[in-house]
């Protein structure tokens, strides 16, 4: 599991290094992109094990994204972690339904997003 990329897609550049930093330690390869577009073009070269998703972002959502991955052959099997402050029941139910494989709200806690990222890679 140690040395798996996890690409990280959120647009907030303090939040980017919060979660950066959280993870900093945990001996995965991190990769960054703040929007889908950056997002769509290193999966495609880079092939992430998973991808810690932020909902809110510009021009296509972390919705959209996770559903973009999922329906495709070549995407379906990475995992997807929204990581959001989206923390309603309905936005959760949402989240789930297009795909991902689990879903986290901020604030976050370093310790259980650590083990919600290692429980997925582990059922990969």
């Amino acid at each position: 599991m140690a040395g798996e990329t996890i690409l990280i897609v959120e647009d907030s550049p303090t939040e980017r290094a919060l979660i950066q930093t959280a993870l900093q330690s945990s001996g995965f390869r991190l990769l960054t992109a703040a929007d889908g577009d950056e997002a769509m073009a290193k999966i495609q070269t880079e092939r992430p094990s998973l991808v810690l998703l932020d909902v809110v972002l510009p021009g296509q959502n972390g919705f959209q994204l996770c559903r973009q991955l999922k329906t495709a052959a070549e995407t379906k099997a990475i995992k997807v972690v929204m990581l959001t402050s989206k923390n309603q029941d309905s936005d959760r139910f949402w989240g789930l339904k297009q795909g991902a494989d689990d879903y986290v709200t901020k604030p976050f806690d370093a310790n259980s997003l650590l083990a919600t990222l290692r429980r997925q890679l582990a059922a990969a």
